[in-house]
């Protein structure tokens, strides 16, 4: 009773203490020096989760990770205190998913869980698996999202545990609801709803009824999709929520934009526009502008609708909503479609296209950025338990040596000659395994850049062509990244899949660059394509090199060549293209865009300098040679060499 008085009167402590947002930093700081010089107790570890959540704002404006929180789990991790690390590790998922981080969320998270777990708490282990099921629905990884979500139902139900039920039963159907399973969804929405009633939960009941509106605006049933947004609106109403309203008000506005009420639909757009105003985050009136611009599109009122559509782009030039300008540029290029001005119309679509590459782009560099990091807080784990495990070692290591010296003092110079060469082994083999780690990493990193560069193909590819190209070239992409998928698990793979592999990106890029070049590849006849190995992907960069800033810039259609060939010990692969050559590249490449940098190559040199030092051998690198004729560039050819690997 003593020590939750005791606990109960400090976080009330700190609650009063602690400004907001404009804190002291150094105030801030003194209060951690003092509190990590507590005994690690419990009461240290509650401190520190107390004071880590009243300062979230206070880390995130300053772009910090917040210290009571990492300290809260080091000291829950020295005193093996499973549930002070299950409420960490929850919370630290939660801030990293509230910046859309949502790889680093779903770590922590299952780290959470397995806390909990450990603690045998049934209601941390309720709360953790919702978490860890909103993070797969937030990566759109549905299937994962329903189990985890399933697990926390069936949990709650078990504890009687009604708030985690409702959000588990929620989050059911917004899972229903993304995979267009409408029925099932209403359903499952009416269950949290009663449940929601129940607990007299005003802000769950909102969220319920606008979520049914949803699902039979999804089945078409437009009138009750209306009521239901009527009575969320008018819960939001009653609890004053200003997101809520404006939230219902833009939905009313859709529905009846779809019955063809056009005045009514603007009614409500208006009025969500004017609550938005009131809002500091701008993103929301500029969402507003664009429904308004649309509807007015489809009304017909091409001027007026401009006016709207505009005053969301210069809000998002203003604030640097990439999102907003991409949808609004869209919905421009829709109004002088419709208008029937094409040249506008495609020069607006143009500028979508552009701030789309960049959101894909910008995606693409934040799940660099957590793989690392996850990458990080993987290998500061490992190292722990590794200087763990050779503490124990070393201790077993001196009592064995201390029993032998006493018992074969006879024996002892062998027994340092042998521990000398022993010691000398172990270090070869620590450091073969740290490059195997590294060469890991690499090739990692070397996957997630080919495929958003595909990606982006694609998206291109389907704009600027008819259904039936587009559907082959996703046919044979997703045949791609299947082949991608099975080949990443495996250090070397045999020759036949990788140049399989390469085939089928050739013939996507030969698709996508309107057959403006032909290619050929020749394997040499002492080869046996399934016994002999080559890393995955290692070839590709220098095709898409080839392609990309050789080949599409001739005038003429152009060739690539393509020859693997076995010199006793050494694989030889040559690419040569009859490209403009690097220099003319490079001129092209200033003038067109010279932020940009190709990931893949580096990559794959680091992964061939990685080989190079795991094989100590001298027979692996690339060497970059310009074709000329008589002083005039015709191409470039690339010479990869690797030490060979075999099967059998």
């Amino acid at each position: 009773m003593f020590r939750k008085a005791l606990i109960f009167i400090a976080s009330l402590y700190l609650f009063l203490w602690a400004p907001a947002s404009a804190q002291d930093s150094a105030q801030v700081f003194r209060s951690l020096d003092s509190i990590r010089k507590m005994p690690d107790d419990t009461v240290k570890v509650n401190l520190l989760m107390a004071r880590a959540r009243s300062l979230y704002r206070f880390f995130d404006g300053r772009r910090q990770e917040n210290a009571f929180l990492q300290e809260a789990i080091s000291t829950s991790q020295k005193m093996r205190y499973a549930k002070g690390l299950a409420e960490a590790y929850n919370e630290l998922g939660t801030s990293k998913r509230n910046k859309s981080q949502y790889l680093l969320a779903t770590e922590y998270h299952e780290r959470a869980l397995k806390s909990a777990q450990d603690a045998k708490d049934t209601r941390l282990i309720t709360i953790s698996l919702n978490n860890v099921g909103v993070d797969y629905r937030r990566r759109d990884m549905l299937e994962k999202a329903f189990d985890f979500h399933f697990r926390a139902l069936k949990s709650a139900e078990k504890d009687k545990d009604d708030r985690n039920l409702a959000i588990a039963t929620n989050s059911i159907g917004n899972i229903k609801l993304s995979d267009a399973k409408y029925d099932e969804a209403i359903e499952v929405f009416n269950r949290s709803l009663r449940i929601e009633q129940e607990r007299d939960n005003e802000l769950g009941i909102a969220i319920n009824l606008g979520n049914l509106g949803y699902a039979y605006e999804g089945l078409g049933k437009l009138d009750l999709a209306i009521d239901y947004y009527k009575r969320s609106l008018a819960v939001n109403e009653r609890i004053n929520s200003i997101t809520g309203m404006s939230i219902c008000y833009t939905c009313l506005g859709t529905a009846y934009q779809k019955k063809k009420n056009y005045p009514l639909a603007m009614e409500y757009l208006q009025k969500a526009l004017a609550l938005n105003d009131k809002v500091e985050d701008k993103i929301h009136s500029a969402d507003s502008y664009i429904s308004i611009g649309r509807l007015l599109n489809e009304e017909g009122k091409y001027e007026e609708a401009r006016k709207y559509l505009q005053q969301a782009i210069d809000l998002g030039l203003k604030w640097g909503f990439k999102s907003t300008l991409m949808e609004a540029y869209k919905s421009m290029s829709d109004n002088y479609k419709r208008a029937g001005d094409l040249n506008q119309a495609m020069d607006f679509n143009n500028y979508s296209i552009l701030y789309k590459d960049s959101l894909l782009r910008e995606k693409s560099s934040t799940e660099f950025a957590q793989m690392q990091t996850l990458h990080d807080v993987h290998q500061k784990d490992n190292q722990i338990k590794q200087l763990q495990q050779e503490q124990d070692l070393s201790q077993l290591r001196i009592r064995r040596n201390l029993a032998l010296a006493i018992a074969l003092a006879g024996f002892l110079f062998m027994l340092i000659v042998g521990g000398f060469f022993y010691i000398r082994h172990r270090n070869l083999q620590a450091n073969r395994q740290t490059l195997q780690l590294e060469l890991r990493s690499l090739r990692a990193q070397m996957n997630p850049h080919f495929i958003f560069n595909s990606l982006s193909s694609i998206h291109r590819y389907i704009w600027s062509n008819n259904q039936e190209e587009a559907s082959d070239y996703l046919t044979k992409f997703s045949k791609l990244m299947r082949m991608i998928l099975d080949n990443s698990q495996h250090t070397f793979i045999p020759l036949n899949r990788e140049l399989e592999s390469l085939k089928l990106y050739l013939d996507l890029e030969a698709l996508r660059c309107n057959n403006m070049f032909d290619y050929s590849i020749a394997v040499g006849e002492n080869i046996n394509e399934e016994e002999v190995l080559i890393p995955p992907m290692i070839i590709q960069p220098y095709v898409e090199n080839a392609i990309w800033h050789g080949l599409v810039h001739r005038k003429e259609k152009g060739m690539l060549e393509i020859a693997v060939l076995l010199r006793g010990k050494v694989l030889e692969v040559t690419v040569t293209d009859n490209g403009i050559g690097r220099k003319m590249a490079m001129e092209i490449k200033e003038k067109k865009d010279r932020m940009h940098n190709s990931m893949g190559m580096k990559v794959t040199e680091g992964r061939i300098a990685l080989i190079r030092k795991i094989n100590n051998t001298k027979d692996a690198n690339v060497e970059i040679h310009d074709l000329q004729d008589n002083g005039q560039a015709t191409g470039t050819k690339v010479r990869i060499v690797l030490p060979a690997e075999f099967l059998f």
